[in-house]
C-alpha cells in the first residue's frame, strides 16, 4: 500500500503536480486563444458592451491570472516572496470560482424576469459563497531550499466547505431555470430554440462543474498528504471557468445573431423583447416565411381578453425585409386556424 505521508511519496507527486500544472495552463491558454475574437467585438467596439459581460470577462481573465501565477511559482528558481505570490494566486483563482456561479446565476435571473423573489435570495447565497472564499485565501507560503515556493499551511476544511457549497449553489440555480422554463415533457414541445439553449447549457454546465468539483472535494476529505489535498482544485476552476463562459458567448452570439422573441410575464433582457405585462395567458408561436428566403421565428404571449388593454400590450414584429413593425393591438395580427387546428402565419404581404 502506497505511504501517502511518506517523504519520497510527497516528492514524485510534487513533480506529477507540477507536470499537471503546465498542461493545465496549456489547455486554457488554447481555450483562450480560440475565442479570443469574441472577447476583441467588444474590445474594439464592434459589439455594444453590456454590464453582465464584466462578470464573464472578469471570470475569464483572472483564472489566466491566477494560472500564470502558478507556473511562475512552480518555475522560479531565486528565493521570492512566496507568501505575495500564493495569496495572489488564491485571490484569482477563488474569484474565478465564484464568478463562474455569478454568470449561471444572472441567467437564472434573466429567465425569472429579475423578480424580487428570486433575485434577493441568489445575491444573498452569492455573498455567502464569496464569503467562503474569501476565508480559503488565508495559507501560509514560504521559500525552501531546493524545492522553491511551497504551502506550509492551510485549511482543508474550509476549502471542502467552498467546493460543496458550490456544487449546491450550481445546483439551486439549475433547478430554478428548468422550473421556470419548464422541465415537463408537456412544456419541452412548446419550448422556442433559445429557453432550449438556455436550459441545455445550464445543465452541461451543472454537470461538468458538479464532476470536477466533487472531485476536488474528494481530494481534500481524503487529506492523502499536502500536494494531494489541492490537486484537483485547479482542474476544478478551469472547467467551471470554461464552460460558464462558453455559455455566456453561445447565449450572446444566439441573441445577437436571431430575431426571436422570449416572452415572461414580465421585461425580460435575454432576447430581441419589448415589455408587457401579463398575468395569465398562452403562448402563441409564429413562423413567418417569404419568398425572398428571410425566416423569422417569435414568441409572445396572448392575454386572456379583459386582462390587459390593448395600450398595454406591445411586442414586436418583423416584416420579410428584416424591418420591424411596431404593434399595440392583438387583434391585428391576421392568424386564422385550419381545420387541423394548426395556426397559418399572419399575411405580411
Amino acid at each position: 500500500m502506497v505511504d501517502w505521508k511518506s517523504q519520497a511519496e510527497i516528492i514524485q507527486d510534487g513533480a506529477s503536480f507540477d507536470k499537471f500544472m503546465h498542461v493545465l495552463l496549456g489547455l486554457y491558454i488554447w481555450e483562450f486563444a480560440t475565442s479570443f475574437p469574441f472577447d476583441w467585438q467588444f474590445i474594439s467596439g464592434k459589439r455594444r458592451f453590456k454590464w453582465p459581460l464584466i462578470f464573464y470577462f472578469c471570470g475569464r481573465y483572472f483564472l489566466l491570472f491566477a494560472l500564470i501565477g502558478i507556473a511562475i511559482a512552480l518555475n522560479v528558481t531565486k528565493p521570492v516572496n512566496c507568501q505575495a505570490l500564493y495569496t495572489y494566486n488564491q485571490i484569482f483563482g477563488n474569484a474565478s470560482i465564484g464568478l463562474a456561479s455569478i454568470n449561471l446565476s444572472l441567467r437564472t435571473m434573466a429567465v425569472w424576469s429579475q423578480s424580487w423573489k428570486v433575485v434577493v435570495p441568489l445575491v444573498l447565497v452569492i455573498c455567502g459563497h464569496w464569503a467562503l472564499l474569501v476565508h480559503g485565501i488565508v495559507l501560509n507560503a514560504a521559500w525552501l531550499p531546493g524545492q522553491g515556493c511551497a504551502i506550509t499551511k492551510t485549511n482543508n476544511t474550509v476549502l471542502a466547505a467552498t467546493f460543496i457549497y458550490t456544487m449546491c449553489f450550481d445546483c439551486g440555480v439549475l433547478i430554478l431555470a428548468g422550473w421556470k422554463l419548464g422541465i415537463t415533457p408537456a412544456h419541452r414541445k412548446n419550448r422556442s430554440k433559445i429557453v432550449k439553449l438556455i436550459f441545455d447549457d445550464g445543465l452541461i454546465y451543472f454537470m461538468v462543474a458538479f464532476i470536477s468539483n466533487s472531485i476536488a472535494t474528494t481530494f481534500m476529505v481524503l487529506n492523502l498528504n499536502a500536494v494531494m489535498s489541492i490537486i484537483a482544485n485547479v482542474p476544478a476552476a478551469i472547467a467551471s471557468t470554461i464552460v460558464a463562459c462558453r455559455a455566456v458567448r453561445r447565449l450572446t452570439n444566439y441573441t445577437s445573431e436571431g430575431a426571436q422573441i422570449f416572452g415572461t410575464t414580465q421585461a425580460s433582457t435575454l432576447a430581441f423583447h419589448k415589455s408587457g405585462r401579463f398575468t395569465r395567458g398562452d403562448m402563441l408561436s409564429m413562423n413567418e416565411k417569404k419568398a425572398e428566403g428571410v425566416h423569422v421565428q417569435m414568441e409572445t404571449f396572448a392575454a386572456a381578453p379583459g386582462e390587459v388593454s390593448p395600450s398595454e400590450l406591445s411586442y414586436i414584429r418583423y416584416d420579410a425585409a428584416g424591418r420591424i413593425i411596431h404593434t399595440t393591438d392583438v387583434d391585428t395580427l391576421d392568424i386564422e386556424a385550419n381545420s387541423s387546428g394548426e395556426l397559418k402565419p399572419p399575411n405580411l404581404s
